[in-house]
């Protein structure tokens, strides 16, 4: 990071500067720390959609081009030559490991897979439709109480055990969430297999017959937690570094980013696609009708899967993710109705002047969707899914914050816009 320049400002007859930083890509911003010091101001901006809250070395985003890169290297080559464990690595240690080094990681990981016996009992007082995203929040929170000894965020020892239990046991946790759903019983981790092998078969195997992982699925799979690894400042990614700056354990700081990524302006877009492919089909519309209503400034409908708030171009990962999506479709040779929709949606989407007038793209929201519905994974189970993706971004997020030398906790400020002094006996009652 660079500075260089300054920005000034006027308030009540006076200057003052502002030193303007500049990020490794060109990024600029106006350093408002000693604002409020200065001049008594403080900045408003609803959602922080202008504010920078850290510096940050993980991710880089473009939107108007629509460039992704994880540590500078481009999404679509991690996409081609990786596998998810891999890029966890360059996420959370900054580099790319050896094969050694990759494989001492991976066994590590394998290694933890495994969940305490007396979290069956912790599964068993749920109701049996409770929400898989509340089932891991509670889980990944009740790992403070298995692991006590490692609580500490700047004991280094503590926290990689913690980093690699997290990173083994949030599948399990999250198969277990589901069995329990349905009344199956659990399956133990097979460290025979990999990572997202092992993940299939927990989640849709049975004690009664050998599971085969088909591997186009266990490949597209492994390509979506690789494209969901991080996202930069995303709304559950600022909440585990919020959280995490009261040095509260990281267990806890995950549980948050989970309840976070839960709500479906983030990391339930993907299951409202289903939904509204669903809506589609009980309607008796066809995907022309949908994309004509969606269009109407009379009509609530929305194309859910289309467009984000950051890119203003075609989503990287939707680029890499399309392929892959026709490459389960095919291999599965799944037709149902919801496909039939969500590839005719496609169609009309990519070359309707109205939606590429307003770069409305298809988003990895949409595919992933489709992905997942086609393998037979419920709805409920597609946020689990992201979570699984991204824990190594907040995992990498969290640790680059506590190396910070800016740390500290997290406290906005508010602009008052209530009543003025009002005592006691003047106070209005209803």
């Amino acid at each position: 990071m660079t500075v260089s320049l300054k920005a000034e400002l006027h308030v009540d007859g006076k200057v003052f500067e502002l030193p303007v930083v500049q990020g490794t890509e060109g990024e600029r911003a106006v350093d408002t720390r000693n604002l409020r010091s200065q001049t008594g101001l403080i900045t408003l901006d609803p959602g922080f959609a202008n504010t920078g809250a850290c510096r940050s070395a993980i991710t880089f985003i473009d939107g108007e081009r629509g460039i992704l890169r994880y540590r500078g290297i481009p999404i679509e080559e991690l996409a081609e030559h990786s596998n998810f464990l891999e890029v966890a690595h360059l996420l959370i240690y900054g580099y790319l490991p050896t094969e050694q080094t990759l494989e001492r990681f991976s066994q590590s990981v394998r290694l933890h897979t495994m969940l305490h016996e007396d979290f069956k009992r912790f599964y068993g007082a749920l109701p049996k439709d409770a929400h898989p995203m509340a089932a891991c929040s509670a889980a990944v929170g009740a790992l403070a109480t298995f692991y006590p000894d490692c609580l500490d965020p700047r004991d280094p020892r503590q926290v990689e055990i913690s980093v690699h239990r997290l990173l083994a046991k949030l599948p399990t946790m999250a198969a277990y969430a589901y069995k329990h759903s349905i009344g199956q019983p659990f399956m133990y981790p097979d460290n025979r297999r990999s990572y997202v092998e092992n993940f299939l078969y927990m989640l849709f195997g049975t004690p009664c017959e050998e599971y085969v992982v088909e591997p186009v699925v266990a490949k597209a799979i492994d390509l979506l937690f690789i494209l969901h690894a991080d996202h930069e400042q995303n709304c559950s990614t600022s909440t585990v570094r919020l959280v995490g700056s009261s040095m509260v354990n990281l267990f806890a700081c995950i549980s948050a980013g989970i309840n976070a990524l839960w709500g479906p302006r983030h990391g339930g877009a993907n299951q409202e696609v289903i939904h509204m492919l669903v809506a589609i089909r009980d309607e008796g519309m066809t995907a022309r009708q949908f994309v004509e209503r969606a269009k109407s400034k009379d009509d609530t409908s929305r194309l859910m899967g289309f467009g984000h708030r950051v890119y203003r171009n075609y989503d990287p990962r939707a680029r890499v993710i399309k392929k892959a999506c026709h490459d389960v479709l095919g291999r599965l040779g799944v037709h149902s109705k919801l496909l039939e929709i969500a590839v005719e949606l496609e169609e009309i989407a990519l070359s309707d002047e109205y939606f590429i007038e307003r770069k409305l793209y298809p988003n990895v929201d949409f595919y992933s969707g489709i992905i997942y519905n086609a393998i037979g994974i419920p709805a409920t189970m597609f946020t689990p899914m992201f979570a699984i993706g991204r824990l190594p971004g907040w995992l990498a997020h969290w640790i680059e914050m506590h190396a910070d030398e800016d740390f500290k906790i997290g406290r906005p400020r508010q602009i008052y816009d209530g009543a003025t002094l009002t005592h006691y006996h003047e106070a209005e009652r209803h």
